[in-house]
């Protein structure tokens, strides 16, 4: 395999999928919107639970906002991340894979530029949250590199179900059908999360999902960097863990987008 010829197909796809992103105004429109809708309605209404000393405790801060944001962050991959098969489904549908396909390109390249876009994409809209929250007032304690090491869990993230995406859609022949099965895994994965509430504030059987469900081993590690600081011991187990889920993930997308055309 010529490395520089696959890091060259993987860079046009992705280039592809960029230009057809920041071409469409309704997606730009609601990266900004969501977050906005997240933070400022959401995180207002429920700043009252910090008025109790007992709820401040389990949060670890005085600013609900404060313990809100990364899990928007991780939300914001989590959306971005399982709707990416899609993109695989819209070129089948309009006979573009099947051009992509007879050029010659490395067919790697084509779920690999798409993992990539969808990592940019996810920065992108990360660092939208990370400006709304400073406007609000939330304080980085790591500041500028705490923000960029977050910025890498939450790509890290936004890949891991990103390629799930893909392999689905590459099983699949319906967006319909993606889009069913992948609201029904997001819902599930939000509220058995430390996304927005404290696992300490979770029933003892609700609080052993949370333990394992990978959107938590990215939450935890971003609040812990951004409220508390580097505390390595509570922050590589995460780094760790998503590394390797992202590349279990890459991997079954590529096996599974080398069968559905084979």
């Amino acid at each position: 395999m010529n490395m520089g010829r696959l890091l060259s197909d993987v860079y046009w796809v992705f280039w592809r999928e960029m230009k057809r992103f920041f071409l469409q105004r309704s997606r730009l429109v609601m990266a900004v919107v969501q977050p906005v809708v997240w933070l400022v309605l959401m995180g207002n209404s429920m700043s009252g639970l910090t008025r109790n000393p007992i709820a401040a405790r389990m949060l670890g801060t005085g600013n609900y906002l404060d313990f809100m944001v990364p899990g928007v962050m991780i939300m914001t991959a989590l959306f971005g991340g399982v709707f990416g098969g899609t993109s695989v489904l819209w070129d089948r549908r309009l006979g573009f894979l099947n051009k992509m396909l007879t050029a010659p390109i490395y067919r790697a390249a084509i779920p690999l530029g798409k993992l990539l876009s969808l990592m940019v994409q996810s920065w992108f809209q990360v660092i939208i949250i990370v400006v709304i929250a400073v406007i609000l007032g939330v304080h980085f304690v790591t500041g500028l590199p705490g923000v960029l090491f977050m910025l890498l869990l939450a790509s890290l993230f936004g890949v891991i179900m990103g390629g799930i995406s893909l392999s689905l859609a590459s099983m699949l022949k319906s967006i319909e059908a993606l889009h069913a099965i992948m609201n029904f895994l997001t819902l599930p994965l939000m509220f058995t999360s430390n996304a927005m509430f404290p696992t300490r504030a979770m029933p003892v059987w609700l609080r052993r999902i949370a333990d394992v469900n990978p959107l938590s081993y990215a939450v935890a590690p971003m609040r812990t960097v951004a409220m508390k600081g580097w505390i390595w011991q509570d922050l590589w187990v995460g780094l760790v863990a998503l590394t390797f889920l992202a590349a279990v993930s890459t991997a079954v997308a590529i096996r599974q987008f080398h069968r559905s055309i084979a």
